[in-house]
């Protein structure tokens, strides 16, 4: 069986260095709680069933304090309590801008978002949700 994975990063690796600088830059923003960060990422992930992806961001968060149970229960965020308001309006988010849905109206989510964000950090959250959905479609592509 032959093997035509795409790999970016060996022939753009100054894009690929670029795309780097932006994900770093809203990781350390202090826009997007690091909790919240890393459910974001995980949450992507999941929905993009990127196995290795889905292990690493599990692993990372983990490291910084999430607990499994939360880890556990994101796929099913709707129905249960152990996540808050505000997050679940992030996840609202991270589903819309992931699957992107013909049908979906964003009016209503960016209604409640503003609820709970600022502008800014809406922004941060949008563009971190762009970043991992980028970064899976790069990882689909190699593999």
């Amino acid at each position: 069986m032959s093997s035509h994975n795409i790999h970016p990063q060996k022939h753009l690796p100054d894009a690929i260095h670029y795309l780097q600088q932006v994900h770093q830059y809203i990781e350390q923003s202090t826009l997007i709680e690091r909790s919240l960060y890393h459910l974001v990422l995980l949450r992507a992930s999941q929905i993009n069933q990127r196995a290795f992806c889905v292990k690493m961001h599990i692993t990372e968060a983990l490291a910084d304090g999430e607990t499994q149970t939360r880890l556990d229960r994101l796929i099913v965020w709707r129905h249960c309590s152990d996540f808050n308001v505000q997050e679940k309006a992030a996840f609202a988010w991270v589903e819309a801008l992931t699957t992107l849905q013909v049908q979906t109206d964003y009016e209503p989510l960016r209604v409640v978002l503003l609820q709970y964000f600022s502008e800014a950090q809406i922004s941060a959250l949008t563009l971190l949700i762009g970043m991992i959905n980028l970064w899976n479609r790069i990882g689909i592509a190699q593999h």
